[in-house]
């Protein structure tokens, strides 16, 4: 079975054009089928059957996985099945049945426009890190780019006059622009942090952490966390919280749903409407708040 899983992964590469990271998530799935199946030693993809994968899913549930995670689970294995038909290595498509458990979708944490405020303002002196800090924070929520690809962006990525940066994932690419706070914070750590902190000077990354190196997503929620805390935020955020903020604020604000799905890089519209619903919700609260007859 590891050679059809590999021949999907290179499949999902070179034809589907997938991201890194979610053809990780489709290994990482379909190794755990793997396992789970030799140790019923099973090994061969054409003695799987709708009731062995049926009876995988009973045992993802008996051992308290997440809903969520079935359910990718779940779509990493139809996925998969559908390859193993098409490329002829299957007669038949036996996950075509298989159901995950139902599970409610939860709503994003977004932070107010004053909360945002109070993060961004936190990183205030003029020390290399801090520097760095501040412009990373006012990246972030001006583009509402994914913390990975934060991380991963080279200085040869920011076009500072134009004010816009380019984004890539996987062989997918998409131009999205910054303002002016992101742009002075970036000018300035550009200008009097970065070569003070990287140790080679030919190095492409844009962001490194203290010791010149790229900077991780550990590193970088740990920085999010203790700005948080510092700005007297109570909600639990993550990296992904000044996503969510960017997206929801500017469709609060008129932003059209398409325009915020390029620059999100959402696949799919549905994914960016719950935005608009969270802004409806909002309008709701402030009416029943505000309104006399409320």
């Amino acid at each position: 079975m590891e050679k059809e899983i590999n021949g999907f992964i290179s499949y999902l590469h070179n034809i589907k054009k997938t991201s890194i990271n979610t053809e990780l998530s489709y290994k990482r799935d379909l190794g755990k089928l793997r396992q789970y199946l030799e140790e019923k030693r099973i090994t061969d993809v054409k003695d799987i059957t709708a009731e062995i994968l049926e009876n995988y899913i009973v045992y993802l549930e008996d051992n308290h996985f997440a809903a969520a995670t079935i359910l990718r689970n779940v779509a990493s294995i139809k996925a998969f099945f559908h390859y193993l038909c098409k490329e002829g290595i299957v007669e038949t498509d036996v996950s075509t049945g298989l159901k995950a458990p139902k599970i409610k979708k939860k709503m994003p944490e977004i932070l107010t426009p004053e909360e945002v405020v109070w993060l961004l303002e936190q990183p205030k002196g003029d020390s290399p890190k801090e520097l760095r800090d501040k412009a990373m924070l006012e990246l972030l929520y001006a583009t509402g780019i994914r913390v990975t690809e934060l991380i991963t962006l080279k200085t040869s990525d920011v076009n500072l006059q134009m004010g816009y940066i380019i984004c890539r994932d996987g062989n997918r690419e998409r131009v999205i622009p910054f303002g002016a706070a992101a742009k002075k914070a970036l000018t300035n750590y550009l200008e009097k942090a970065r070569n003070v902190m990287v140790f080679d000077l030919q190095a492409e990354i844009l962001f490194v952490n203290c010791s010149g190196q790229p900077m991780s997503r550990q590193g970088f929620w740990k920085l999010i966390k203790y700005y948080a805390k510092k700005a007297g935020i109570m909600a639990d955020i993550t990296p992904h919280t000044l996503r969510h903020s960017f997206a929801a604020h500017l469709v609060e604000n008129g932003a059209d749903l398409r325009s915020v799905q390029e620059m999100l890089g959402h696949s799919d519209i549905s994914t960016t409407q719950i935005y608009a619903t969270l802004t409806h919700n909002r309008i709701r609260e402030v009416y029943a708040k505000a309104h006399p007859r409320g």
